[in-house]
């Protein structure tokens, strides 16, 4: 087999997950390297932290793969930001890297499909129904950050805390309990409190997410939704060994590796 570059590689993850499905602020696809490198080995990670950078050179990989930008805007690069110098420390070792943000988010497969399977929602033939349909592609498809849909059968909250506990692999969970049984459950990877209104439309009795602001609590309250928040890492690092694997089943002659330096941070006492 022939030598594989970055740039077959990037053609490759946007037809898993098309750049015009990201939102209009987002910054993903190639956005650090040079697109004829060849490539041998991948890292896959959710973020590329200067940590998962040095990772990535010590077991020679020439390309990272990560969920979330680098960077959403820059107005300079030097070594006195730590964007600037983990960008510096990429380009001088020969790292390329490709993001795949709210489009991996929508696309099918992709993050909302997989924290919907986690979730226990029960999909049509596979696919899970979109929470949204605020946006949509020229092809008519729409382009929803998340899924809603029914549990095989309700069951009560702490049931159902011990599932996302070890399904997300997550420290800990926040919750409200509204006292409902759930049942109808709406799901939004990482950050889902901008999907609030929708949730509420769709008639969800809970809300699965990575994490909301407070007042998203007092809108639970008040609506009688129950609010779980499982950690904004842990929803959305679900998708890094569906990538992985993805990358892996086309792309037989490369070694793709997952992370093992990055992990959720955050503890609770």
């Amino acid at each position: 087999m022939g030598k594989t570059t970055v740039r077959e590689i990037y053609s490759f993850l946007e037809s898993l997950a098309p750049l015009e499905m990201a939102m209009e602020t987002d910054n993903v696809g190639f956005l650090v390297g040079t697109s004829d490198t060849t490539v041998n080995k991948i890292l896959v990670a959710l973020d590329i932290t200067a940590n998962v950078a040095e990772e990535a050179i010590d077991i020679g990989a020439e390309l990272i793969v990560s969920h979330h930008p680098l960077y959403y805007s820059i107005g300079k690069i030097t070594d006195e930001d730590v964007t600037g110098k983990k960008i510096i420390r990429m380009l001088s070792s020969g790292l390329s890297a490709i993001c795949m943000h709210t489009n991996l988010d929508a696309a099918r497969g992709g993050v909302g499909d997989v924290l919907a399977a986690a979730a226990g929602l029960v999909s049509r033939d596979g696919v899970f129904e979109p929470l949204s349909d605020a946006k949509r592609l020229p092809s008519g498809e729409i382009v929803s950050l998340g899924r809603v849909g029914n549990l095989d059968k309700p069951c009560k909250m702490e049931d159902y805390l011990i599932r996302l506990k070890e399904e997300f692999k997550t420290n800990g969970i926040r919750y409200y309990d509204a006292g409902r049984d759930i049942y109808k459950v709406a799901v939004v990877g990482g950050s889902g409190g901008s999907e609030w209104d929708n949730v509420v439309k769709s008639g969800s009795d809970t809300f699965v997410t990575g994490e909301v602001k407070y007042n998203h609590y007092l809108l639970a309250q008040e609506h009688g939704i129950n609010l779980i928040e499982g950690g904004h890492f842990c929803t959305e690092n679900l998708v890094i060994p569906v990538v992985a694997q993805k990358l892996r089943d086309n792309f037989s002659n490369l070694e793709i590796l997952t992370s093992k330096v990055h992990n959720q941070i955050i503890r609770f006492f």
